[in-house]
């Protein structure tokens, strides 16, 4: 498999925000959004087998192991590496919504990404997930203007979302929280807002 980086941090997203574990991010996505943070991830990388993988994983004495990019789902090897991982931590998989989640191992937790019209990618988003999401995964739409917004108010209506989690995220730098806050609020939306921690602890910096 081709390996960007595997690395230990905050979880700065999601309902398990704060909560330290460990990252293992795959080289190459097939989208190109307009607020990516990690372009490294396209092309960057080492060639690594599933048993040196395993080993580094192993090494952190974390018991969460998140496997993101990129876009993960690219490399067919990824579902064997999760086959592996639950046998022995907390595994979640953050991918871009784009490709079909059908055979991820269901004890693996999906973070999936429904990307909006400020993304420029909302065309290629996979419908055909919803049917395959579980309650304990979690959707996530990244926000950069009130379009978006209105957008993704649009989408949850049209659309039955099993997860227990809906995640509103403010693209950062390019929208402000307390918006997207004050959005929330007067629609009494039920989703979360959801803000990368890990940037406002470390900054915008590479492996934190």
């Amino acid at each position: 498999m081709k390996v960007c980086e595997i690395f230990s941090s905050i979880q700065g997203e999601s309902s398990l925000a704060g909560i330290p574990m460990i990252f293992v991010r795959l080289t190459g996505c097939n989208l190109r959004c307009a607020y990516c943070d990690t372009k490294y991830a396209y092309y960057e990388g080492e060639e690594l087998s599933i048993d040196e993988i395993l080993k580094k994983v192993r090494s952190f004495p974390f018991k969460y192991v998140e496997i993101t990019g990129g876009e993960p789902l690219l490399q067919d090897e990824v579902h064997e590496l999760m086959n592996e991982l639950v046998k022995t931590h907390r595994v979640l998989i953050e991918t871009n919504g784009s490709i079909s989640i059908e055979k991820v191992n269901p004890e693996v937790k999906v973070i999936m990404d429904i990307k909006t019209p400020g993304s420029g990618m909302s065309e290629r988003n996979y419908i055909e997930n919803l049917r395959f999401l579980k309650e304990t995964d979690e959707v996530k739409f990244v926000l950069t203007s009130r379009t978006d917004y209105e957008w993704a108010k649009d989408f949850i209506k049209k659309h039955e979302i099993k997860t227990s989690e809906i995640l509103f995220s403010p693209a950062y730098g390019i929208l402000e929280p307390k918006e997207l806050a004050k959005w929330i609020i007067n629609d009494a939306l039920p989703v979360r807002l959801n803000l990368q921690i890990h940037k406002y602890i470390f900054g915008d910096i590479r492996g934190a």
